[in-house]
């Protein structure tokens, strides 16, 4: 196990589940895209959640640039969380009930992309990690669209995963009360694509809606 990169990072309890490497962290990160944002507005603490994905070292999101969280969030302390929950354990007493997880929280100061251009490249990389090929489709950004959109980013210097997995860990003698144990797994799973009531005609479903898998990692990053 590698080290933690910070005291705020070290796991605490159940370190035994604790991941630090990048490759672990990495790969949580880009099967998830939904993330919670923590930070404080006007003092008060608030999450909010959002799509994130990382580019090299670095983890984007974005909002409206109006909105109060966005502008509270930049240049400001946060904390991004990303979770997979992939089972509930059913155990043979209530203390010992747990849940399957994989989860990556990261710690910084949000940093705010204010370069149009940059922007602009940032927003088309996350549409083409969650749908290949999509964006050149597109109906092209307004200058006043990239205007009311905020990017913020975080560096991956401050991040720890921690990872549950596993059946029942029952006490010995627990073992042979007469209750079911053991886990209900969990899948991310999509229904048939419902097209658009005022859809062109003739326009067939494209493949990256076709053989989108929400919670599965991008196969490589875009060109």
């Amino acid at each position: 196990m590698t080290q933690a990169p910070s005291p705020r990072t070290r796991a605490r309890r159940l370190h035994h589940k604790a991941a630090y490497d990048r490759a672990t962290i990495d790969a949580i990160l880009d099967a998830m895209p939904v993330a919670h944002i923590g930070h404080l507005v006007d003092g008060f603490p608030v999450v909010t959640p959002t799509l994130q994905w990382r580019e090299g070292d670095r983890i984007y999101w974005h909002g409206s640039s109006a909105s109060r969280m966005v502008r509270a969030a930049a240049n400001a302390p946060v904390c991004v969380t990303v979770t997979l929950t992939d089972g509930m354990v059913l155990a043979r007493s209530a203390l010992e009930h747990s849940v399957n997880y994989r989860c990556v929280m990261a710690f910084g100061t949000a940093e705010a992309v204010t370069d149009p251009a940059l922007k602009a490249r940032h927003l088309e990389t996350m549409v083409e990690q969650l749908f290949r090929g999509r964006w050149p489709q597109l109906r092209p950004m307004t200058a006043q669209e990239v205007k009311a959109t905020a990017v913020l980013s975080l560096p991956l210097t401050e991040a720890s995963a921690k990872i549950s997995q596993g059946n029942t860990e029952d006490p010995e003698e627990d073992i042979g009360w007469p209750v079911w144990a053991g886990v209900l797994p969990i899948t991310l799973g999509m229904g048939a694509p419902i097209p658009a009531p005022d859809l062109a005609p003739g326009l067939a479903l494209p493949d990256h809606a076709r053989d989108y898998r929400f919670g599965k990692a991008p196969e490589s990053p875009p060109e």
